[in-house]
């Protein structure tokens, strides 16, 4: 596929021409992990995020109940329509994944949306390093692990966390050039054995695909925006609805707009 700009990328995906993850497509511009939530949790959820920045790094929230155009994320939004593939989630359980929500929008959603670590990836191909996940066509590998998140009412659970391979002489330059993007997961909270952090077979992600690991290579882990959907199980809401791991709203956010310092 050609590069093309974010809202013709939305375009497609609302005619239902597009429906692959969007890890390494729009470079240059913030993608987003989604949660929709009814109204009575929406405070909830709002202080989890802030609680878990580092996991669940706010972007933007819907300005009323209802409102699924998000116009501070870019021209044109439908959040119904424009995220090539959903999860609907039922009191806490997977019920389905669908490409469309219109049929199930209700005029008390609140829609959240967190920043994605595929806007830091683009940084890390400018400074030489490989990012697997991309130079494989696959979605980024992602893992359950043993890190406690900060509980919030319902909504408490594990750290969710991305992994890509690092030659050893890259890893220090991953972690300063991530640390200067705090709204998009930062610096990795995990370098090396997997084990640590609750991993017990790193060729079987819980999300994503695997990635190759190549002799010498350290597996470096970031927090990951699904950390929510685990949350999400453990507080049984109604009703919530989020993208597929992978599969995000690319915004007309630039990347460069995230950069602190």
């Amino acid at each position: 596929m050609k590069q093309v700009t974010p809202h013709s990328i939305r375009q497609q995906i609302r005619r239902g021409e597009f429906q692959q993850n969007t890890s390494g497509f729009a470079p240059g511009y913030v993608q987003c992990n989604l949660v929709i939530l009814p109204k009575k949790y929406a405070n909830d959820f709002y202080e989890f995020c802030q609680l878990n920045s580092q996991s669940c790094p706010l972007i933007a929230s819907s300005d009323t109940p209802g409102d699924f155009s998000l116009k501070m994320l870019g021209e044109d939004i439908d959040i119904r329509t424009d995220v090539p593939l959903y999860r609907i989630y039922k009191n806490g359980i997977l019920d389905g994944e669908v490409n469309d929500i219109q049929y199930i929008w209700e005029e008390d959603f609140v829609a959240f949306l967190l920043g994605c670590s595929f806007s830091f990836e683009e940084a890390l191909i400018a400074a030489g390093i490989e990012i697997r996940n991309i130079s494989e066509a696959k979605n980024v590998p992602m893992y359950k692990t043993n890190i406690d998140t900060q509980g919030v009412a319902q909504f408490t659970g594990k750290m969710v966390v991305s992994m890509r391979p690092l030659k050893p002489e890259d890893v220090n330059k991953a972690i300063e050039i991530c640390s200067q993007y705090p709204k998009v997961h930062g610096a990795p909270v995990h370098v090396g054995k997997p084990s640590e952090i609750g991993i017990s077979d790193i060729t079987q992600p819980d999300f994503g695909e695997a990635v190759t690991i190549n002799a010498g290579e350290e597996p470096v882990f970031w927090a990951c925006g699904v950390t929510p959907q685990l949350a999400i199980a453990n507080a049984k809401p109604n009703i919530c609805i989020t993208h597929s791991p992978g599969y995000m709203l690319i915004t007309d956010i630039l990347n460069t707009s995230l950069k602190s310092g």
